[in-house]
């Protein structure tokens, strides 16, 4: 028997609207290859009628004081915490990491709801007294109304809540598009939202896919717009966004690299590498996809990373035995074979070949097993290129500087890791790598919610990054008000 395919609707003005579309998309399980939701491609009157009726609230949730604000996401948390295991098993069935992937997944997203109810806090403004004779200046942050946001597929559950949760704290109100390879996640939560006692109209969904990201993006009434996402799209999304005059931040794709010193400790070492490599199957923005050696360390990291590989079950996330899940679709599968078919062409050495890998109860999932390439060189597509997958290119450097210097040639800025006992050592890399976030000993250098999350080059498009102090600045504009009160020394009333 097949799985239940959910056909989804809109959530705009506090209720499901079911779409006028005559146009959908599948979204599959990618451990089964079954259908299990049927996706909208929202009409513009849809994105419209969304983005108005988040305007109109606008109003009445700007004037809703902090406190309150906070604690309606308060309540949030709680359901999020209660609904716990049912929003990380929405995740591995939609995207197909394993269960405890979905789980940090998750708890990452509760995360950065705690952060907003601190609100009252995070948007406080500055006060100086008597900047001249009998004059006092201070400065407060505004919301600015409606913002939306372009969700991926590879966290389909935390990664809209970077964003959502201090938008809505800050006094603004919302509409997310998921991804349409992942609906169901924002779906649940959305459900959520409004049992936590949201007004209608402050957190609205719509449904599609580029088209339908696109006419966010440029809407008149939309004040800025978040992405995460490939870096085309994200260059393509920041272009229309700000060529409309909007506020735009957007998180695009990475190449990061993993840099490993003789003095570091392997026992430790291998088992990080392997899960910043392969978690997720590869498809996340903080992977590392590059592994450096320096120096002599060369040949016993290659021997053990190829032999604790080679132990990685593929197979359903759902199955506690399982190390590493499908990719998300056909064509994500295909694209990675198409690169590691091109790596082998270009010379490089194929250590472990995942083109061949299949689960037998599971023969119409999305399989790549993991792949280590050897001797791959720093001009080779493998390399420079964003695979997300779970494929490995080895490299080697004599030096630390020749391995900084790899990482400076990537077009990509999102991380790099250094495994090192030499404080020495990390403080140079750390100083010297353009990358916005840094790892030392920590192959997936992911922020916490309280900081924000960095990228730079071809990973970011954007001023204000994610997360954080950073996203009340995006979500508010700061107004500067100056008073003199009148004197009254000479002993008259100045209000007569």
């Amino acid at each position: 028997m097949g799985a239940e395919v959910r056909r989804l609707s809109n959530w705009i003005n506090g209720e499901w609207v079911e779409s006028a579309s005559t146009d959908r998309l599948d979204a599959d399980n990618p451990a089964t290859g079954e259908v299990i939701a049927s996706v909208p491609l929202s009409t513009e009157s849809e994105i419209d009628a969304a983005v108005q009726t988040a305007k109109a609230a606008f109003p009445a949730w700007r004037d809703t004081p902090a406190v309150d604000r906070g604690r309606v996401l308060f309540r949030l948390h709680s359901l999020m915490r209660d609904r716990f295991e049912e929003l990380s098993r929405t995740v591995t069935i939609e995207n197909g990491k394993t269960l405890e992937e979905a789980r940090g997944e998750v708890l990452r997203a509760v995360e950065n709801v705690e952060v907003a109810a601190g609100v009252p806090t995070l948007q406080q403004g500055s006060f100086s007294s008597d900047i001249s004779a009998a004059i006092d200046e201070h400065s407060i942050r505004e919301p600015l109304g409606v913002f939306a946001q372009i969700g991926p597929f590879n966290f389909p559950a935390m990664v809209p809540f970077w964003f959502a949760p201090l938008a809505v704290a800050c006094g603004n109100t919302f509409v997310t598009k998921p991804s349409q390879k992942t609906p169901l996640s924002q779906t649940l939560l959305t459900e959520l939202t409004a049992e936590a006692g949201f007004p209608p109209s402050v957190m609205n969904l719509v449904h599609g896919a580029g088209e339908q990201a696109q006419a966010l993006s440029a809407h008149p009434d939309v004040a800025g717009v978040s992405f995460v996402g490939s870096t085309p799209v994200a260059r393509a999304v920041y272009e229309t966004a700000t060529r409309h005059g909007k506020r735009a931040q957007c998180q695009g794709g990475a190449k990061n690299h993993l840099v490993v010193l003789p003095d570091a400790d392997l026992d430790a070492a291998i088992p990080n590498i392997c899960g910043s490599t392969y978690g997720c199957a590869g498809q996340r923005c903080l992977a590392g996809s590059v592994v450096v050696t320096v120096g002599s360390v060369r040949e016993e990291l290659t021997e053990r990373l190829v032999e604790a590989t080679s132990s990685i079950r593929l197979g359903d996330g759902l199955d506690p035995d399982t190390g590493m899940g499908p990719v998300i679709s056909a064509e994500s599968r295909d694209r990675a074979f198409t690169y590691i078919d091109q790596a082998v062409k270009d010379g490089a050495e194929l250590l472990l070949d995942g083109r061949g890998a299949t689960v037998d109860e599971l023969p119409g999932g999305y399989w790549v097993g993991a792949t280590v390439l050897h001797e791959v060189t720093p001009d080779m597509p493998v390399v420079r290129d964003e695979i997300f997958g779970p494929v490995v290119s080895l490299m080697h450097a004599d030096t630390l500087q020749e391995a900084i210097d790899m990482v400076e040639a990537s077009p990509f800025g999102n991380a790099a890791t250094l495994y090192t006992n030499s404080g020495g050592a990390a403080r140079e890399f750390t100083r010297q790598v353009n990358v916005g976030n840094v790892g030392i000993n920590v192959g997936v250098a992911a922020p916490m919610a309280f900081y924000p999350f960095g990228g730079r080059k071809q990973s970011f498009f954007g001023d204000i990054h994610a997360q954080s102090t950073e996203l009340v600045r995006f979500y508010t504009d700061p107004k500067v008000v100056i008073t003199r009160w009148p004197d009254k020394t000479d002993g008259r009333d100045p209000w007569d």
